[in-house]
């Protein structure tokens, strides 16, 4: 029994070890078909996978085209790289809106410091600051005053989401092409570019503004944005927030403010330096434009009553702005000076540069600028306004600038605190016979032109003209003819008559005649053009071109006289003028522009105008008298130094030019305003030297 059963027991191992083997065999073959399965698959993938990227790669040359058709892509290929570009953009927007952090600190408004100014030897020559700030609730600045602003600036300030889409385009757009980037941004966006970052106009910084601005606007309610942002905004004259630039420019609480008066303040967040009456008539003319339109905005928007809107015809003029402490005498109208060529030659705009910490270093040396002012003390001092009308109003400006263009000295007025006025920045002032040198070194450069269609000749000083007064004016067709139909004709000094005289002669002497027979030889289009290039500003008032255009119709300012004059004395080269050497902040140097060099004239053209010009060794200038007597010049230079001084009077009431005759008691029918100019020059050089 046990022998047969252990064989049936050995006969059913062997059965069931074969059956094992079977199954084992049968599972390996269907993990082999199913791994082939698989690897069938995934080849498959792949092959479908790279025939999805052949469709979706562009390819070029195209297949399948010719010549240059092979190269211009398929509507859908441009789509497909559109999209592209899309997603990717798309997801460095979404990478850059998560790395975006709100900063936890403000910038530095809370750290603000004066802005010193410093003479050309180092030494300090004025602060002016601090800033000017004081917050005020949301809940009392006027419903009226909040709505001005956000008609001007935001009017759906209370409905987006902290940007504007189409503003962020378009400044975008702007940047690319290198145009103005102002005007992109929502309310929020311009509180963050106050509180947390720079004034700079960059992509990066549009990016970082506008990443801040959508995370702010989620996180704080629209009226503490909004009360930010009237709050630390700047509205010129040093004032930061909506309180302090009520008190700047009206005197009063903001809470006093009316509709009409909030739409001003309004008006200056579009550029304080543009639309601040008190700068310029243009300043004037385009802040009176704009309050119109904010007013005119806020009944449109539903924010202001029509009929209310009807009562505000009169424009809420503005006071005065105070003069600073500490800026008496001249000081004053330097700083003016050196802060406006800061404001134009750097990168610094005027609301940075108002909250401080800049140290501007000047031209300006201080012992020429007591000798001027001394000079003109001096010399007014022989005025009595109280017993002559005709010595009443009488004003003086004055600058000397060297031939390397510094400004090294000015006189604006008697004192910046009385009389804020720049006298030596005017530019209402005729220049008078003192404009000859140009007309002269045009003709010496350009030649002239005698006969219409023939060659343009040149000229030399022994070159002679007719010198005799009443001398008939030329052109090439003939007389000039005036508009009342009389041959214009030239008049004299005095009604002096000298003869046939070289024009060397004739611009050392201030002989009209020649002078404006000269200018219609040479022709006036050149003769404004040699004045620019020389130094005048093109907008330097020169009116029509008709023949007395030479005899100094254009109202150029001392400053810019003295520095075109400079460029005689430099041998024909002209260096801009220019008031500040270097600006500093915490220790570090910023950029400035360089002041433009220009060779308008060859050193033979200089030379032979200087020597028109020479009165005795070193010394080189002349005197101007504009039509009317009404202003008296004089102009020259020595020791590489260029100075013009003016005089002439401005009737207070009118603001408009009055005559010189009759000043210091001479006789009324004398024109001798031109004498003080040079009494001036001359005991300033003589100091100065």
């Amino acid at each position: 029994m046990v022998p047969r059963r252990h064989g049936t027991e050995q006969a059913a191992g062997a059965a069931d070890t074969g059956g094992s083997a079977a199954r084992a065999a049968r599972t390996s073959a269907a993990a082999v078909r199913r791994g082939c399965a698989a690897v069938v698959r995934a080849a498959a993938d792949r092959r479908a996978w790279r025939a999805g990227l052949r469709r979706l790669r562009p390819h070029y040359p195209r297949p399948g085209r010719r010549g240059p058709r092979r190269w211009v892509p398929s509507a859908r290929q441009t789509l497909l790289v559109l999209c592209w570009v899309l997603l990717l953009l798309a997801g460095l927007i979404g990478y850059g809106y998560q790395r975006t952090r709100i900063p936890a600190d403000l910038n530095a408004f809370a750290t603000q410091q004066d802005n010193v100014y410093y003479w050309a030897d180092g030494t300090e020559m004025a602060r002016v600051g601090p800033v000017d700030r004081q917050s005020m609730p949301l809940d009392r600045i006027p419903s009226s005053v909040q709505w001005a602003v956000l008609a001007a600036e935001n009017a759906s300030f209370y409905s987006d989401s902290g940007i504007s889409v189409k503003g962020i385009a378009r400044a975008v757009t702007d940047m690319a092409t290198g145009g103005d980037t102002q005007g992109g941004s929502t309310i929020t966006q311009q509180y963050v570019k106050n509180v947390y970052l720079n004034q700079n106009q960059t992509l990066s910084r549009k990016l970082t503004e506008m990443f801040i601005a959508v995370k702010l606007d989620r996180k704080i309610s629209k009226q503490e944005i909004l009360d930010g942002y009237l709050n630390t905004s700047w509205f010129g004259r040093g004032a930061y927030g909506v309180q302090r630039a009520a008190k700047a420019y009206y005197g009063k609480d903001v809470s006093q403010l009316n509709a009409s008066e909030g739409a001003f303040l309004a008006t200056l967040l579009k550029g304080a330096g543009l639309y601040d009456p008190a700068v310029s008539p243009a300043n004037h003319e385009r802040a009176v434009q704009r309050w119109n339109w904010v007013l005119d905005r806020m009944v449109k928007i539903g924010r202001l009553p029509a009929a209310e809107r009807a009562t505000y015809t009169v424009f809420p003029e503005p006071k005065a702005p105070p003069r600073p402490a500490g800026l008496s005498g001249q000081t004053g109208y330097l700083v003016d000076t050196a802060r406006a060529y800061v404001s134009a030659h750097s990168g610094i705009s005027d609301a940075e540069f108002d909250r401080g910490g800049y140290q501007i270093y000047t031209t300006f040396e201080r012992p020429r600028v007591d000798a001027l002012s001394a000079a003109v003390t001096q010399q007014l001092g022989g005025l009595h306004p109280a017993d002559r009308p005709a010595d009443r109003d009488v004003r003086v400006g004055a600058a000397s600038v060297g031939t390397d263009g510094r400004i090294l000295a000015l006189y604006g007025g008697p004192d910046y605190v009385t009389q804020g006025f720049d006298d030596a920045n005017i530019g209402i002032v005729p220049v008078g016979t003192a404009f000859a040198p140009f007309v002269y070194a045009a003709g010496l450069r350009d030649g002239v032109l005698l006969t219409r269609d023939a060659p343009r000749a040149p000229i030399t000083p022994d070159t002679v003209y007719d010198g005799d007064d009443k001398v008939a004016v030329q052109t090439p067709e003939g007389p000039y003819w005036s508009r009342d139909g009389k041959i214009v004709r030239t008049v004299n000094d005095g009604h002096h008559s000298w003869g046939r005289i070289s024009l060397q002669k004739a611009v050392a002497f201030s002989v009209n005649g020649p002078v404006v027979q000269l200018g219609m030889d040479v022709g006036l289009d050149r003769v404004r053009r040699a004045s620019i290039d020389a130094g005048l500003l093109p907008d330097s008032g020169f009116g029509p071109q008709t023949p007395d255009f030479s005899l100094g119709t254009a109202t150029p300012s001392p400053i810019r006289m003295a520095g075109a004059y400079a460029t005689f004395a430099a041998d024909g080269t002209h260096t801009a003028p220019y008031s500040v050497l270097r600006i500093t902040r915490d220790g570090e140097r910023l950029p400035l522009q360089s002041p433009v060099v220009t060779h308008p004239f060859t050193p033979a053209v200089a030379a032979d105008v200087n020597a028109a010009l020479t009165t005795a060794p070193d010394r080189a200038g002349t005197a101007g008298t504009a039509p009317g007597n009404k202003s008296a010049w004089y102009v020259g230079y020595t020791h590489q130094v260029s100075t013009s001084v003016a005089l002439f009077r401005i009737d207070p009431k009118t603001q408009q030019l009055e005559p010189l005759t009759g000043i210091t008691g001479h006789r009324p029918h004398e024109n001798t305003g031109s004498t003080y100019p040079a009494a001036i020059w001359n005991h300033y050089v003589a100091a100065a030297s």
